[in-house]
């Protein structure tokens, strides 16, 4: 199972369309809720978002998302 990349800061940019949290777009979003969704999309996808982020969001994306994977939370949800 490929964990969602969501970390729970959602919010989208009205520039570009991404969400400033994970880097997806509604359209991303929809397809990795679809059941259908392969596990190949969802490696690439998340490769495609790294792509797409930089700097400190890209390191803050990654840091919470290594989170995530390891104990099933956000850290923006553990510091709720």
């Amino acid at each position: 199972m490929i964990v969602s990349p969501c970390i729970s800061i959602c919010k989208t940019d009205p520039v570009t369309g991404y969400c400033y949290g994970c880097g997806r777009n509604n359209e991303e979003k929809k397809i990795w809720k679809e059941q259908k969704t392969s596990n190949e999309w969802k490696k690439q996808n998340i490769t495609d978002i790294q792509k797409r982020l930089n700097g400190w969001q890209l390191e803050s994306f990654k840091e919470s998302y290594k989170h995530k994977i390891k104990t099933g939370i956000s850290l923006s949800k553990k510091k709720e």
